[in-house]
């Protein structure tokens, strides 16, 4: 018999499957892990430091940058914070317009998650599917916001704007034959709310494509049955939230339980585990995306039927329209003063939470007053999951350890913050 040798291994935070600057120190004896030690803040951008030296208003761009993956629905934890202490609340057609993109940026966290977590355990194939997806739903955050990815859409009091009436078009280009534009543009000729209603037509029959890869092949259920297993009790206690709670079997979510904007008018179901195996809180996730699509669906009949406002008429907090700027010397000021000092906000404090793709996303704000805050928290769900990384792994072997990060969906924005 061969001596097993115990030795210290480092995991990343080089590794391909670390998902970000993930550094684990592994014990293992032989190919059985016995202690694993995560070490954070090789990515730390002192994110809620730099949020206390700035105007309120401007450091809503540092919440999509938070969880690079969820870029909207970081902005809405703090966007709801902010709006707790000045006591105002956003028009009815801002509010869905916020839960539509919520839900659309779900869908985005998913599909991500399932394509980088296919990869890390061999799935190949299923990274491709997912990320033709994820194309789609892009254009539409660059359609309201200029932009792909950092939105910076939400706003104290509503949204940047209205959608928009038409898409943008592909343009022709070097190799993309006459034909091909055509296809590109086959779902482009309408409103955004035309796009996303074809998006959410054809988008079951996707995620049941994702279904026919994984969730009865054998090798995917071999990496996932049984692996991390997490009892309900136990995830509770370890202040688990999001798909890692549910996945135990825990029948908790934001969106059900404490209703923000307007959730308590949608209907839609909280897909709930039995084992709390990387397999649960897997199907869990899938099943989520199709729950999300239901949202999408009633949300764009609801804006489709009742256009309104998307943004409070005080010019103290929100800007003037870009024609009155040009052409009103009140608004002028109005939208110099605004973008150079911001806003004061009354002294208090305040917690708001949204449930963000990863679980329960919360910004505790104290204002002294003043127009910046006088501290900012981040409650960041994937740090308190990556705080059990040892708990999870502890007696499984070595490759297990990609399926266990991979089922915590962490990005390192909002864990080292």
């Amino acid at each position: 018999m061969p001596e097993i040798q115990n030795f210290t291994l480092n995991f990343g935070p080089q590794h391909p499957a670390a998902h970000g600057v993930l550094r684990l120190v592994l014990e293992m004896d032989g190919e059985i892990i016995e202690r694993a030690d995560p070490h954070i803040g090789l990515l730390h951008r002192a994110t809620e430091k730099l949020a206390e030296s700035k105007p309120y208003n401007q450091s809503i761009g540092y919440m999509d940058r938070l969880d690079y993956v969820s870029m909207m629905c970081n902005e809405h934890g703090y966007v709801l914070a902010i709006e707790k202490l000045l006591g105002v609340e956003p028009p009815v057609r801002a509010q869905y317009i916020r839960v539509l993109f919520d839900e659309v940026t779900r869908i985005l966290n998913h599909l991500m998650w399932l394509g980088a977590h296919g990869l890390d355990i061999g799935a190949m194939t299923v990274f491709l599917y997912c990320f033709r997806e994820r194309e789609d739903l892009m254009d539409c955050y660059e359609a309201v916001s200029g932009t792909r990815m950092h939105a910076t859409y939400y706003r104290p009091g509503g949204v940047y704007r209205d959608l928009p009436e038409r898409m943008p078009q592909h343009l022709p280009a070097q190799g993309r034959s006459p034909r091909r534009l055509d296809r590109l543009n086959a779902n482009r000729q309408g409103s955004l709310l035309d796009f996303l209603e074809a998006f959410t037509e054809r988008f079951p029959d996707r995620i049941d494509e994702y279904e026919t890869l994984l969730t009865e092949n054998r090798i995917w259920k071999q990496r996932t049955v049984g692996i991390g297993v997490v009892a309900p009790e136990r995830a509770i206690e370890l202040g688990f939230s999001g798909p890692m709670l549910r996945g135990s079997g825990v029948e908790w979510d934001l969106r059900k339980k404490q209703p923000y904007e307007v959730y308590d008018q949608l209907e839609f179901d909280i897909p709930v585990g039995v084992n709390g195996d990387c397999y649960d809180r897997y199907l869990v996730r899938v099943e989520e995306m199709r729950q999300s699509n239901r949202i999408i669906r009633q949300c764009v009949q609801w804006l489709r039927e009742n256009p309104g406002p998307v943004m409070l008429e005080d010019h103290k907090l929100t800007a003037p329209a870009r024609e009155a700027m040009k052409e009103d010397m009140e608004a002028l000021i109005h939208h110099f003063k605004l973008f150079t000092e911001g806003y004061c906000v009354p002294p208090g404090e305040a917690y708001a939470a949204v449930e963000h793709p990863k679980g329960e996303f919360g910004v505790y704000l104290v204002s002294d007053g003043a127009n910046k805050p006088y501290r900012l928290k981040v409650r960041a769900p994937g740090f308190v999951h990556l705080a059990a990384m040892n708990e999870l792994i502890r007696g499984h072997m070595l490759a297990d350890v990609v399926a266990i990060i991979g089922t915590m969906d962490v990005v390192f924005g909002e864990i080292d913050r």
